[in-house]
């Protein structure tokens, strides 16, 4: 159990990490965007840590309040998770 959770986090944190630098991408282009709420459920599902490394990365959504302030608080729900199902 514990190797089908590290892969799918990985996963799940490299697609997150990828979809923000192209939400950041297209935000330069001036085309159509991936919503916050697709970008804030990426994160909740798993990928919290890429969302961070997106935003430091690609500097994107750094000073909306819900990533910046949202993003940590999800990580430490996700590794109080993670050490309950461990555990």
């Amino acid at each position: 159990m514990a190797n089908a959770l590290l892969y799918y986090l990985i996963v799940i944190n490299v697609v997150t990490f990828l979809v923000y630098g192209i939400d950041k991408w297209k935000a330069k282009q001036g085309s159509w965007r991936i919503s916050e709420a697709t970008l804030l459920i990426l994160a909740v599902i798993g990928g919290s840590i890429g969302a961070l490394l997106g935003m430091k990365v690609w500097r994107h959504k750094t000073q909306h309040k819900k990533f910046k302030y949202g993003l940590p608080l999800i990580l430490l729900g996700q590794i109080a998770l993670i050490y309950l199902i461990l555990t």
